[in-house]
């Protein structure tokens, strides 16, 4: 669902991605580590085609991103470290507008309802206004967009940052409902605590290369953070 091959990206000649390969199959949730400048973000720009690849391929659900870049942002989700959301709307208001905004159809207020509930977001806070929402808040705002879009690809950048404990687990578990709807998820944190708890494989990039891949039920919190810190003193 999520591929590239061979990716790279330069700023002045300043290397941010070295021939990246990836595979993300429907359904998995692959969580990339990586200190600041590993690429993390970068990449992510590239699959939403915010930034224009140096080299190299990308695609979504097959289709190349550079070349049918309206076409892959039908399949495409995507929820920034902050979801900027209209704080003068409620988050039904907010949701309806932007799944009008990317699917050019209307759903029934119930359905939008029904979405924040299965995204977590109580009935009472769907109703208010998104001004007085927490971050946690808003990103169920944004979990129910994905799931209104029916999205096969869901990126996220920096998720769980600032969230607390039990806000970031309540993230983790939506993530789970998507995935197993099938959505292949590309997860960019440095929360090796939550890609552990949330991914079924883990990336660790360093200077714009991957330089490990590993099934997430293969190793524990401990060696996960001994290898991390391993390969970022590397």
């Amino acid at each position: 669902m999520i591929r590239t091959r061979k990716l790279c990206k330069y700023f002045d000649g300043d290397r941010a991605l070295d021939s990246v390969d990836l595979d993300i199959a429907p359904g998995e949730v692959y969580c990339l580590l990586g200190a600041n400048g590993a690429g993390k973000t970068t990449l992510i720009n590239i699959l939403l085609d915010f930034l224009p690849a140096s080299s190299g391929n990308a695609w979504i659900n097959g289709l190349d991103v550079s070349v049918e870049p309206l076409e892959t942002k039908k399949y495409v989700a995507y929820i920034p470290e902050q979801v900027m959301l209209y704080g003068t709307l409620s988050g039904v208001e907010n949701l309806d507008y932007f799944v009008t905004l990317a699917t050019g159809r209307r759903l029934g207020r119930e359905r939008l309802l029904e979405l924040l509930g299965e995204a977590g977001l109580a009935a009472d806070a769907a109703e208010r206004r998104v001004a007085k929402y927490s971050k946690g808040m808003r990103q169920k705002v944004g979990v129910a967009i994905a799931f209104a879009k029916d999205a096969k690809a869901l990126l996220l950048d920096e998720p769980t940052s600032g969230l607390d404990p039990q806000a970031a687990d309540e993230f983790s578990r939506l993530l789970k409902k998507a995935s197993d709807r099938g959505v292949a998820i590309l997860m960019a944190t440095h929360d090796l605590f939550h890609a552990k708890q949330t991914g079924t494989r883990i990336g660790i990039a360093r200077r714009g290369k991957i330089v490990a891949n590993l099934d997430a039920s293969d190793i524990g919190h401990a060696d996960l953070e001994a290898l991390y810190l391993d390969l970022m003193r590397a």
